[in-house]
């Protein structure tokens, strides 16, 4: 009978004091709301979803939101979560605050779920959207794939290698973003590059359009809201500024491909496998110039080899790929805007 007694007693006081402390038990504003609505889901894409009150208000708890915690650069944003609501008298909750980047879910307040929020920000100098799907590769990126201050030249590993480069490209940059099917823009003798990239619509790392669909992508420069004339990279900064200066002559970008985006019947460096020889692939200009305003077409570059030249030197020479004004840098597409 003693311990019989102890043992109601050890579980009657915790209860008498939790009583006496209702605020300190299951009070509206914790995280693990007393009342019956389910705690809202945070603001991920795509849609933080809140829990619904559970019935009558009589549950002792509730269910987390099923949401997990928003991702930085994950996606351009969150969509609204709806709020849950307790039924059968439960009152509603309020709005809970934005889902922050990495951030972990919070509960909702009161007995409704809490409202998702919106992801924001994300890797790289531009917001982080969902759109990302076109960029010029940057110098700096160039160098850092090649390993090499002077960049692979026409030796990319054939288009398998180019769009490998793309990819690692557009997920250093954005994480998450290196799934969604990156294509170089790049022609050989048996394919031609507008028919790897999809049908559009694509956008720049800043969520700008750059071409709603190949039409529009094929003009002298895309018809987007983008930065047009001077196409951005793969950070959202525009091709010329992103060397630092601002005045360098960086736009040669190779494509081997006429206006329409098809083999203009020239070189593609053994369709992208070889570093040598003269007679290199035609280039489009990322920014246009006196000697060709097309972002596909403009002239070819003196040769295969390796090589960045930055200084302005009118049509170039010698064998270097960037000789006449570039470093190699090629046009990267998502399949999945």
């Amino acid at each position: 009978m003693k311990n019989a007694r102890t043992t109601l007693w050890q579980s009657t006081v915790p209860l008498g004091l939790c009583l006496a402390a209702a605020s300190a038990c299951g009070s509206g504003a914790s995280d693990a709301p007393s009342n019956p609505g389910a705690a809202g889901a945070s603001g991920s894409s795509p849609a933080g979803m809140a829990g619904a009150g559970s019935s009558g208000g009589q549950a002792p708890s509730s269910a987390a939101g099923t949401a997990g915690a928003a991702t930085a650069g994950s996606s351009a944003s969150g969509s609204t979560g709806v709020s849950g609501g307790g039924s059968l008298g439960g009152s509603p909750g309020s709005a809970g605050n934005a889902g922050q980047t990495g951030g972990a879910p919070q509960a909702g307040n009161g007995n409704g779920g809490q409202a998702g929020g919106v992801a924001t920000a994300g890797a790289g100098g531009g917001a982080a959207t969902a759109h990302f799907s076109f960029f010029v590769t940057s110098l700096e990126a160039i160098i850092r794939e090649s390993k090499s201050q002077t960049g692979f030249g026409g030796n990319l590993g054939g288009l398998a290698g180019a769009d490998a480069i793309c990819t690692r490209i557009a997920e250093a940059a954005m994480p998450g973003s290196g799934a969604k099917g990156w294509k170089a823009f790049l022609s050989t003798t048996t394919v031609n590059a507008i028919e790897r990239i999809g049908s559009g619509p694509w956008y720049d790392r800043n969520d700008k359009l750059v071409a709603m669909d190949t039409a529009a992508l094929l003009q002298e420069r895309p018809s987007g809201s983008t930065t047009v004339n001077d196409l951005p990279n793969e950070l959202g900064v525009p091709n010329r500024a992103g060397t630092g200066t601002g005045m360098d002559d960086n736009h040669d970008t190779v494509t081997a491909s006429n206006t329409q985006g098809k083999w203009d019947g020239g070189s593609t460096c053994s369709d992208w496998t070889s570093a040598t020889g003269s007679g290199g692939p035609r280039v489009g200009h990322s920014w246009p110039a006196q000697s060709g305003k097309s972002w596909i077409q403009a002239h070819s570059a003196p040769g295969c080899e390796p090589s960045v030249a930055l200084v302005q030197t009118g049509a170039g020479s010698g064998s270097g790929i960037g000789n006449g004004g570039g470093y190699g840098g090629f046009y990267c597409f998502a399949l999945k805007p």
